[in-house]
């Protein structure tokens, strides 16, 4: 019986560092699948010993790959588990070592923005300028240590659990904990689609539906202001206490839509792109039918 062949922490560190460079040859085709076959060659040439194996094991990592450079470290260490199952002869096909990565990608995608560029950077970056607004040269290097150290760290220890979690998997192909995995991530990634289509998707809708006549009293008199910086004071005051800033209130489509519910339109919207993907319409073509909807709408007053 063969000795079974183990990726030591030598080896997977290798993987780690490498990883760091997953941008390094990013390309509009497939992305990141040039930097991801990068960080898993040291285990490549570990794992399996002839050419011919190893060219096959690259090629079936050149498919593609698109997630946040950071979030890709447990992906990678569940992959980096996979193989290595294969590699000691378990029922791994590609199939399955893709479909990990593809179920995995894209749910986890959107758990780094929020977490990195949208919180720890920000704070980081809080703390370091607020230094070196003092004159400190503390400020630019604790924030380039800081940030450094908690990114490693962090891409370390989840490429670690990813592969100790990547065994688990391939214990139970048929189904059981990999199905578990794929589901927990679809699951998480409609949780975090459905945050960002209200942040990010904006439909508005500018037909006029009513305009009506308001009483005197409930709208700011411009006219009865005082003068100067005294008048402007008094009509923010008056703003705040919930004047009208004229004298008629205008109603359109978007308010009573939003009346409703609130951020329908984006949702709706978000739901074509995603049954039209279903039916395999290339996103440039759903991008540009966007853009030229979009043009097209605001000229004739639509939006």
């Amino acid at each position: 019986m063969a000795e079974k062949i183990t990726l030591s922490k030598k080896d997977r560190m290798a993987v780690a560092w490498r990883s760091t460079f997953i941008q390094g040859s990013w390309n509009y085709e497939r992305m990141q699948n040039g930097g991801w076959c990068y960080a898993i060659i040291p285990a490549i040439k570990k794992l399996y010993t002839t050419k011919e194996d190893r060219s096959a094991a690259l090629k079936r990592h050149l498919e593609f790959f698109n997630t946040h450079p950071y979030i890709a470290s447990p992906i990678m260490g569940v992959t980096l588990a996979l193989e290595e199952e294969r590699a000691n002869g378990a029922p791994v096909d590609d199939v399955a070592i893709q479909g990990v990565k593809v179920g995995m990608m894209g749910p986890l995608a959107g758990v780094g923005d929020p977490v990195f560029w949208f919180t720890v950077r920000p704070m980081l970056g809080a703390l370091g300028a607020s230094l070196a607004l003092t004159g400190s040269i503390l400020g630019p290097i604790i924030f380039f240590l800081a940030w450094n150290i908690i990114r490693w760290a962090f891409m370390w220890y989840t490429q670690e659990f990813g592969y100790k979690a990547g065994s688990k998997i391939t214990d139970d192909l048929s189904g059981g904990l990999l199905q578990d995995v794929t589901k927990g991530a679809s699951i998480l990634g409609m949780f975090v689609l459905g945050a960002l289509v209200e942040r990010w998707v904006n439909v508005k809708f500018t037909p006029v539906v009513s305009e009506v006549k308001l009483s005197e009293g409930a709208y700011i008199d411009w006219d009865k202001l005082p003068s100067g910086t005294a008048g402007i004071r008094q009509a923010i005051s008056d703003f705040a206490g919930g004047l009208s800033l004229s004298d008629v209130q205008t109603k359109t489509l978007q308010d009573n839509l939003d009346s409703l519910i609130p951020g329908l339109a984006a949702l709706l919207l978000t739901f074509l792109c995603m049954w039209l993907l279903k039916k395999k319409v290339s996103p440039i073509i759903i991008i540009l039918g966007l853009f030229v909807v979009g043009v097209v709408f605001h000229v004739i007053g639509l939006m």
